[in-house]
């Protein structure tokens, strides 16, 4: 790997690796192996950053490299992304992603939102207060702040959430009895996408980018009320 990028950061060495769309570094161990633990990998955005994330092997790849990378493999082979029927992979580099989350300091609240973009291997991040709200209100204007944030509505888009709450209203046809005007407003946003697709993720159960955008939304929360 003479085109490797490795510095030391923290005690450890770290390579410049490929996790799904974006460049992040890796941990390394004795001889520069991927350090690997309970069959994970220890990868960080910047090394600048507290935070840390464990994922798994197979989604780590070379830079610049389509197929899987020298880690070792667990015991089933990634499985190819599936195409739900309107015209969006689940993974591509085609396609933006977006990772959206809501906090609140009671609920009500001092509120805020957290937004992580993915497109092409770019990056964005959104964290914004908006006062006094609930729970429910926060994860909605996060879904709403990452599509007003996307100036080509041609493209395939996919919003990856972890609130029942905007999932339902979204894709099952719940009816809203509180926040209309903003579930309205929403969903009229989202008709002006020509491809566009909700994805329910688990919420804090370790998936980095829901991880980060929750975050934000707590980190905006606390830069606004201290």
């Amino acid at each position: 790997m003479s085109n490797s990028i490795i510095q030391e950061a923290e005690g450890k060495r770290w390579r410049r690796m490929r996790f799904k769309n974006n460049k992040v570094w890796i941990a390394l161990a004795d001889g520069d192996h991927p350090l690997l633990k309970n069959g994970k990998l220890l990868l960080k955005y910047r090394l600048d950053q507290d935070y840390q994330y464990w994922v798994k092997p197979e989604n780590i790849k070379e830079l610049g490299d389509e197929h899987p990378s020298f880690f070792p493999q667990t015991e089933s082979s990634p499985r190819k992304a599936k195409d739900p029927g309107n015209g969006i992979p689940s993974s591509s580099d085609k396609v933006i992603h977006i990772y959206t989350d809501g906090a609140c300091s009671g609920n009500p609240g001092p509120a805020g939102l957290g937004v992580v973009m993915i497109y092409r291997g770019h990056r964005k991040e959104i964290s914004r207060y908006i006062g006094v709200a609930t729970n429910n209100i926060a994860e909605l204007m996060a879904i709403e702040e990452g599509l007003k944030a996307i100036n080509n509505r041609n493209l395939p888009v996919v919003v990856h959430t972890d609130s029942n709450y905007a999932y339902g209203l979204l894709t099952k046809g719940w009816k809203a009895k509180e926040n209309k005007e903003l579930v309205n407003r929403l969903k009229s946003l989202a008709s002006t996408f020509r491809n566009l697709r909700f994805e329910k993720i688990k919420g804090h159960s370790g998936h980095p980018e829901n991880e980060r955008a929750d975050r934000l939304a707590v980190e905006a929360v606390r830069k606004a009320t201290t």
